[in-house]
Parts: structure tokens; sequence; C-alpha cells
């Protein structure tokens, strides 16, 4: 446990072996929405023979704090990111995030220098804290009433509890896992578990509300073009939260034409969890670029 700005206890776990480069810069993963460091059960030994890796709950999931009457923000997950490697990594490191977690390392290096920042890897990064942030998307267009009919609903709290008690069975969450899954024999019933268990603890409602209710935050549209590190984004091809005709996977797609220091791969029959759904593929990508990269 580590301490976030004196009062919140932040969960994570370092990862080494002896064959671990010296030289090579440690990494950071940071996982998505409902999701925990042991949604990275998959990567953590293969990446930590050659890395010290580190994983952290974010405030409001896993084994985190989830303290009462917060208000979440993208903003508020990527300034926890820098103060957890200005105090515990102490070197500049590449920071490898899911879904809303690649956003918060995308909001994070455009606000560091890379002192604290070496490279960004992004598993089909979100465009936004919630849909509310894809305006242009026709498919969000058609649901924004609906979206907001929802935060109205949710922001009673017994309708809200009604809804998050159904979310949370088992059932439910092995359908939801297994319709953004491209590979379905990646959820198992540990994945449905990793999901379940922190979601019963004492403010996960909270939580719940206040990120599917709170602002979408910055959007990576307007943050990517300050960033000059190396980038490499991971994409997989069958996600329905983010897809690559999407708005979001549009503008990723197009950045290797535009930016020279970004490279995208698009990984085939890959949901929206590409390193859990086939961490193989990923790390066939991953460890590659990260050798040559960072030249070790």
């Amino acid at each position: 446990m580590w301490k976030w700005k004196g009062q919140y206890s932040i969960n994570y776990l370092v990862s080494s072996t002896p064959n671990s480069h010296p030289d090579s810069p440690p990494l950071l993963l940071v996982h998505g929405f409902g999701a925990s460091i042991p949604h990275w059960r998959r990567n953590i030994g293969t990446l930590a023979k050659s890395y010290t890796v580190y994983a952290i709950d974010l405030l409001g999931f896993g084994a985190s704090d989830k303290p009462a009457g917060y208000s979440y923000t993208m903003e508020a997950w990527a300034q926890l990111i820098l103060d957890f490697l200005d105090e515990v990594v102490q070197k500049p490191t590449v920071l490898i995030g899911n879904s809303v977690g690649s956003l918060a390392c995308v909001i994070a290096a455009s606000e560091s220098s890379q002192t604290l920042v070496r490279g960004l890897v992004l598993l089909n990064c979100a465009g936004g804290m919630n849909n509310k942030a894809i305006v242009d998307d026709w498919r969000i267009k058609l649901l924004l009433p609906l979206l907001w009919f929802i935060d109205f609903l949710l922001n009673q709290r017994p309708i809200a509890s009604a809804i998050f008690e159904r979310v949370k069975q088992r059932e439910t969450l092995r359908n939801i896992l297994l319709s953004i899954y491209a590979n379905k024999e990646s959820v198992d019933e540990t994945l449905v578990e990793i999901i379940r268990e922190p979601a019963n603890e004492e403010g996960a409602l909270d939580a719940f509300v206040s990120i599917v209710t709170g602002p979408p935050g910055p959007n990576p549209v307007q943050l990517m073009p300050s960033i000059s590190i190396p980038v490499l984004v991971l994409w997989g091809d069958e996600d329905p939260f983010t897809p690559l005709d999407g708005p979001v996977g549009k503008y990723f797609s197009s950045l290797p034409s535009k930016l020279s220091n970004v490279k995208l791969i698009v990984l085939e029959g890959v949901g929206h969890c590409p390193h859990d759904d086939r961490p193989e593929l990923v790390h066939e990508k991953l460890l590659p670029w990260l050798a040559e990269t960072f030249n070790f």
C-alpha cells in the first residue's frame, strides 16, 4: 500500500526477476474500468522476466480506497499516476494502460516531463471516462438521451443500488465480459471474480455512480499532438466499446502518418482488453517494441 496525498491507500504490486535488465525502464500497468491489478494476471510474469513491473489499483477500484462522496475524474487518476512515479518508482517509466487506464496514461504523459514518463503503450484507449465523451459518433448520438436518463436514474440512490446489484451478479458480469472479449475462452471464473470481488466493497457503488455520471474528461485528440515520447498503440479489431471505425479508433489509426513517435498495430480477432484476451499476441508485439525503442 502507498498513501496518496497523505490520506488515500493505494494498492500496488511490484515484480521483477534477477534477469531484469538494470538499464531497462520500469513498466507501470494501469487497468481499465471495473478492473484491477489481477486483470494483468497473464502479463506480469512474462514482462517481469526483462523489466521491473509495477501495477496499480486506481482510486475507486480493486483494493485501493473507495472514499465516500469522492468525485472521480480522469485528471485525478492522471495525477495519482504521476505522484506514484515520483514517490514510489522514482525512475522514468513506460506506462501501459487499457481503456480508461490508457487515457489516464495519456493525460499523465501530456502533463509530465520525460523525467517521469519515458514511453506509452495504449491498449484500446478510451475517449473519455464514460461514453458521453464521444458525441461525434452517430451510435452515441442515438444513445445520448438514454445515457442522460441513466445518469438521472443513477443519481437516485435506491435505483442506483438496484442497478449496481444487478450488474455485479456473476451471470451479468460474465455476459458483459463475453461481449467485449473476442477469445471467449479467456472469460473464465477467475476473471469474473476479479471484476466482482472489489464491487462488493464499501464505496464501490459510489465510485460506479460517480464514474458513469461524471465528466468524461480530456479528449485524447487534444492531448496526443503534445506528446513527443515513443508511443505504441495496440488495438483489438473486435472491440464493441471503442471500435476501430469509431471516432477514437479512426483518430488513433491516423496518428502514425501524422506523428513519427507513434506506432500502431491492429490485433486481429481481439476485443477491448487485448492483454487478457490474447496475451501471447500482445507480448509478441510489445516486447520487441520495448527492446528496440529503449535500446538494451
